[in-house]
């Protein structure tokens, strides 16, 4: 199951990992039964149940001063209340989300993973959420690791044309500029680069008067 546009249902393999290991989870969903029985699942688990709401605000509120490390947002009576706080939880808890529903429903699923879910799961067990629990935290590893790619190249490439307009210097050798100060600094090369990305604002005159480095 892709992180978006292809959900499925979390069921026979799950990735290894550590049951010892405890989390803080935040869980949220519109129907208070559903509630203290999700929770009473992941406590089951080892796992410590951090937060706990109802409302779309009084989530967001919980997850700054919970620092969850998974949520669990159920759908209760309504699916689309529930579903409204996915996108919330992904970008303000900065964790994985996952996405309990009241019954397979493959539309509900791949909405979930439109709105950022990583995994989703109807009428959890203690099994099915372990399982869960696991591919949510695989799959976000996974999207933290693309992203920190795909930003370490964004930096890479801005400070690449800095120092072209500063220098005068074709995209080879302003790649070779920030290798060789990475080198010598025993620096790693993106944090040479967001180094020049960040003082290029603090850099005055005209570029063609500078010497190069």
């Amino acid at each position: 199951m892709g992180r978006t546009g292809d959900a499925a249902w979390v069921a026979e393999a799950c990735p290894t990992r550590d049951e010892t290991q405890m989390l803080r989870v935040l869980v949220a969903t519109d129907d208070r039964c559903a509630l203290e029985e999700l929770c009473g699942v992941v406590e089951s688990l080892g796992h410590r149940v951090v937060a706990r709401g109802v409302e779309v605000g009084e989530v967001r509120s919980l997850t700054g001063r919970a620092r969850p490390e998974i949520a669990l947002v159920g759908a209760g009576p309504s699916s689309e209340h529930a579903l409204s706080l996915v996108a919330p939880l992904v970008r303000e808890a900065a964790c994985p989300v996952i996405a309990v529903l009241r019954a397979p429903a493959p539309e509900l699923a791949a909405d979930a993973a439109r709105r950022g879910a990583f995994a989703c799961v109807a009428h959890p067990d203690r099994d099915e959420l372990a399982c869960a629990i696991s591919v949510a935290l695989e799959r976000y590893a996974e999207f933290r690791g693309l992203r920190g790619a795909f930003g370490r190249r964004a930096v890479i490439e801005r400070a690449k044309g800095i120092l072209m307009e500063r220098h005068g210097v074709d995209e080879d050798a302003a790649f070779a500029l920030l290798r060789r100060h990475s080198e010598r600094r025993g620096m790693k090369l993106a944090d040479v680069a967001t180094a020049v990305a960040e003082a290029h604002a603090l850099l005055p005159g005209d570029p063609a008067t500078r010497e190069p480095v």
